[in-house]
């Protein structure tokens, strides 16, 4: 696995107590991070992710925090100077889901705006409060966007695909914004990745049928996201701002 020195590095994961998040967190310590677990709802998920990362002897707080709601927002990046400090070097908005599977002509407008909030909205709301916090010249910022969002989905997720969309319009125009103070803004699209998402989400049929459709022949695994994730914050991709990287196993091929 790739290996990129963090030392004294400072990280915020959201929506890191499981699935490809749990991976990013714990692949960031193991480079020499110190990193906040933000989580929702697994709260016992997250604390032991946070004990898991304080074992390898870098600093690690799990904080409850529904990053699509400002006032919880501004308290988890206050929370996180607890451990951290005023500064962080590393952001990686990853917070997001499909909520249910329903098509345009049934689903209710409250189930529009939660998906909205919880895939875009919260990668808004993060990175202006990081903004004042992220470290000049070396400071990075993550989205995680899909390939949902240039495919436009599987069946019942078109207003999931058009959010992770506006996650990867919005990466770029963040990254002309930041790239005067030598902040990198990037972004990461899993494809069908085996998580408890798509547990929740997607019957067994259906990922079969997602194997099927990917010329490698399989889905993904979340550590299968940490390569790209540790490229991108390495010094080697200081000169890389506004991309996003496609992890989909050939699903969509440029």
């Amino acid at each position: 696995m790739l290996t990129v020195d963090l030392s004294g590095k400072k990280a915020l994961v959201t929506g890191a107590s499981t699935g490809i998040g749990r991976a990013i967190a714990l692949a960031l310590a193991r480079n020499g991070a110190d990193v906040v677990v933000n989580y929702r709802s697994s709260k016992s998920a997250a604390e032991e992710l946070a004990r898991d990362i304080r074992a390898m002897g870098r600093r690690s707080l799990a904080i409850q925090a529904d990053v699509s709601r400002k006032p919880d927002v501004e308290r988890l990046f206050a929370e996180a100077e607890a451990p951290l400090g005023p500064t962080l070097d590393i952001l990686v908005n990853n917070a997001g889901a499909l909520i249910s599977r329903e098509l345009t002509a049934v689903m209710k407008e409250e189930t529009f705006d939660r998906v909205v909030a919880v895939n875009f909205k919260s990668v808004f709301l993060c990175s202006q409060a990081a903004i004042p916090r992220l470290v000049d010249g070396s400071g990075r910022v993550i989205n995680l966007t899909s390939v949902a969002a240039r495919n436009g989905g599987g069946p019942g997720a078109g207003v999931y695909a058009a959010s992770k969309a506006a996650v990867s319009c919005f990466t770029k125009n963040l990254a002309r914004e930041l790239a005067p103070r030598g902040i990198t803004v990037n972004g990461i699209a899993p494809g069908v990745i085996a998580t408890p998402f798509h547990e929740k989400y997607s019957t067994p049929e259906l990922m079969q049928r997602f194997a099927a459709n990917t010329p490698l022949g399989h889905n993904g695994v979340a550590d299968d996201c940490v390569g790209a994730t540790l490229f991108l914050v390495s010094p080697e991709a200081g000169f890389i701002t506004g991309e996003t990287i496609e992890v989909n196993g050939g699903m969509l091929m440029d």
